[in-house]
């Protein structure tokens, strides 16, 4: 360890740098071979390295890792394999710095709003385990949020004494309507109400919310208040990332908690928090950070100085670098199939998936049809079936599906960039055998 500089040495997370690297314009990684095109979906399927006896259509739990994002992974394992320090050295500024620029360019919004994380629930747990809230403040969140949101929550209630509160913003997700939604969200905001913490796609039932619509009703309520008390909209943008095409600051909300390894094919083990320059001073960091800088003042060597609050969000300690400095291959993927693309494609899957369910009397569709309400995951029951049941019998044709981890169970099936019409046209086929 003698004659390496201590500067060198600490894990930096490329926020650090967000006037140094960020702004020296370190050269992004190319995502894929630059003479394969995606300008049909043949091509795009065949990045995917997955097994042609199934139908995948569960591909939004957890990635398989496209061609581009395999090889970087790949590359960085090989070289941190052979030199573990010398490789580091000379590629975590560059690597963490490109990863910061691609998520910022696919996301519309600068590297310093962008905190890396491993998953949704390490975004979820760090942004709401260090909310500052003053004494009667309190938290307005729903009945259909994910397990990761209400224990986040709960814990935070439990260690502080914070007020939470749910709404119920449907009873049935296929008849909800966007102006119930929005109302049903809007009458439980109170004065008090500093954080709406919601999720964007549920994937209890594929329901979809109507963020940019709730953001701008948040909004108005907003116009009266005092910037201490504003409520500030939190979003669990998982199953939204990679399937809308949209931009942050276009959206309205405060806070994007997503991780990157589902619907945006990134390495397994990553995501990411973006908040709004003018929210992030609520959030309060509970792991330390390694940032080069926070470091140095904590060695004394500098006079304190205010670091952009996501890079104190970003948690320190050593990641599998691998996966993380791969993650810029992931967005450039996106982007090279074309953002655009690929939200119309996944639409057209699963519009195809819910009109033939909805046509069979022994199916309980639970997903809108609507795609203003819903988007990649869709959530069905078969008569006489257990939901698990359900998903096992289409396992054995060759279907990959899942269940929906919640009290209230269905099966659920989610088409994404790698199937096909005829895949789905299969798979319509499958269902319509299953019986008890």
């Amino acid at each position: 360890m003698q004659g390496i500089d201590r500067r060198q040495f600490l894990v930096r997370t490329g926020l650090a740098l967000g006037a140094a690297a960020l702004a020296r314009g370190l050269p992004d990684t190319v995502a894929a071979d630059p003479a394969v095109r995606f300008d049909d979906w043949k091509t795009v399927k065949a990045q995917f390295p997955l097994s042609p006896e199934l139908i995948h259509l569960a591909g939004f739990f957890l990635a398989s890792h496209p061609t581009p994002v395999r090889r970087a992974i790949e590359r960085h394992r090989a070289g941190l394999d052979a030199d573990p320090l010398g490789y580091w050295l000379d590629h975590e500024e560059k690597q963490e710095a490109s990863v910061l620029r691609a998520a910022a360019r696919y996301l519309g919004a600068e590297p310093t709003e962008i905190a890396l994380t491993d998953s949704t629930t390490m975004g979820l747990g760090l942004l709401y385990g260090g909310l500052d809230l003053r004494p009667r403040q309190e938290i307005l969140t729903t009945t259909h949020d994910h397990y990761s949101t209400d224990m986040s929550l709960r814990l935070r209630a439990e260690r502080t004494g914070a007020t939470v509160r749910k709404v119920t913003l449907y009873e049935t997700a296929y008849t909800a309507s966007r102006d119930q939604l929005i109302e049903r969200l809007v009458k439980q905001i109170r004065p008090e109400t500093r954080i709406v913490a919601v999720t964007w796609v549920h994937s209890g039932t594929g329901l979809k919310l109507p963020i940019a619509d709730m953001a701008r009703a948040i909004a108005q309520i907003n116009r009266n208040r005092d910037e201490k008390d504003r409520a500030l909209l939190c979003v669990d943008g998982v199953h939204a990332l990679g399937v809308e095409d949209f931009k942050v600051h276009e959206v309205g909300c405060d806070f994007l908690i997503a991780g990157t390894h589902k619907w945006m094919f990134g390495p397994r083990g990553t995501g990411l928090v973006w908040g709004h320059p003018r929210a992030w001073p609520i959030a309060n960091a509970i792991i330390p950070t390694f940032n080069t800088e926070a470091y140095d003042q904590w060695m004394q060597l500098y006079p304190p100085k205010p670091l952009p609050q996501p890079v104190y969000l970003t948690p320190g300690g050593f990641h599998s670098f691998e996966h993380r400095w791969a993650l810029d291959e992931a967005f450039a993927f996106h982007e090279a199939i074309g953002r655009q693309r690929v939200t119309e494609r996944i639409a057209e899957l699963s519009r195809q998936l819910k009109q033939g369910l909805a046509a069979m009397k022994h199916i309980i569709l639970h997903t809108p049809l609507s795609q203003e309400l819903s988007a990649g995951i869709v959530c069905f029951e078969v008569a006489g079936l257990t939901p698990r049941q359900a998903v096992e019998k289409l396992r054995q044709r060759g279907i990959v599906g899942s269940v929906t981890p919640y009290a209230t169970q269905y099966a659920r099936l989610a088409a994404g960039v790698f199937n096909t019409p005829e895949e789905i046209d299969r798979t319509l086929a499958r269902v319509q055998e299953l019986s008890a």
